[in-house]
Protein backbone atom coordinates (compact mmCIF):
# COMPACT_ATOMS: atom_id res chain seq x y z
CA UNK A 1 0.00 0.00 0.00
CA UNK A 2 1.16 3.50 -0.75
CA UNK A 3 0.98 6.37 1.70
CA UNK A 4 -1.76 8.08 -0.33
CA UNK A 5 -3.95 4.99 0.17
CA UNK A 6 -4.56 5.51 3.90
CA UNK A 7 -3.91 7.57 7.00
CA UNK A 8 -4.18 6.96 10.74
CA UNK A 9 -7.00 8.67 12.60
CA UNK A 10 -6.65 10.16 16.09
CA UNK A 11 -7.29 6.72 17.62
CA UNK A 12 -4.59 5.04 15.50
CA UNK A 13 -7.01 3.28 13.17
CA UNK A 14 -6.27 2.91 9.46
CA UNK A 15 -8.62 4.99 7.29
CA UNK A 16 -8.56 4.30 3.56
CA UNK A 17 -8.63 7.30 1.23
CA UNK A 18 -10.84 7.86 -1.78
CA UNK A 19 -7.77 7.18 -3.95
CA UNK A 20 -7.46 3.69 -2.43
CA UNK A 21 -11.13 2.91 -3.04
CA UNK A 22 -10.93 4.07 -6.65
CA UNK A 23 -7.92 1.80 -7.22
CA UNK A 24 -9.87 -1.14 -5.75
CA UNK A 25 -12.73 -0.32 -8.10
CA UNK A 26 -15.83 -1.36 -6.15
CA UNK A 27 -17.73 -0.86 -2.90
CA UNK A 28 -16.94 -3.42 -0.18
CA UNK A 29 -20.12 -2.61 1.73
CA UNK A 30 -18.35 -1.67 4.99
CA UNK A 31 -19.56 1.95 5.00
CA UNK A 32 -16.04 3.35 4.57
CA UNK A 33 -15.63 7.03 5.40
CA UNK A 34 -14.17 8.04 2.00
CA UNK A 35 -15.97 5.56 -0.27
CA UNK A 36 -16.74 7.14 -3.66
CA UNK A 37 -19.29 4.37 -4.35
CA UNK A 38 -21.66 4.98 -1.41
CA UNK A 39 -24.50 6.22 -3.59
CA UNK A 40 -23.72 3.89 -6.47
CA UNK A 41 -22.73 0.57 -4.90
CA UNK A 42 -21.63 -2.12 -7.30
CA UNK A 43 -23.66 -5.34 -7.66
CA UNK A 44 -20.43 -7.02 -6.52
CA UNK A 45 -20.97 -5.52 -3.07
CA UNK A 46 -23.28 -8.24 -1.77
CA UNK A 47 -21.06 -10.99 -3.12
CA UNK A 48 -17.91 -9.43 -1.66
CA UNK A 49 -19.30 -8.93 1.83
CA UNK A 50 -18.74 -12.61 2.55
CA UNK A 51 -14.98 -12.42 2.08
Amino acid sequence: MQSDDYYLDDKGRVVFTEAFHKKRGYCCGNNCKHCPYKNNASPKTAANNGR
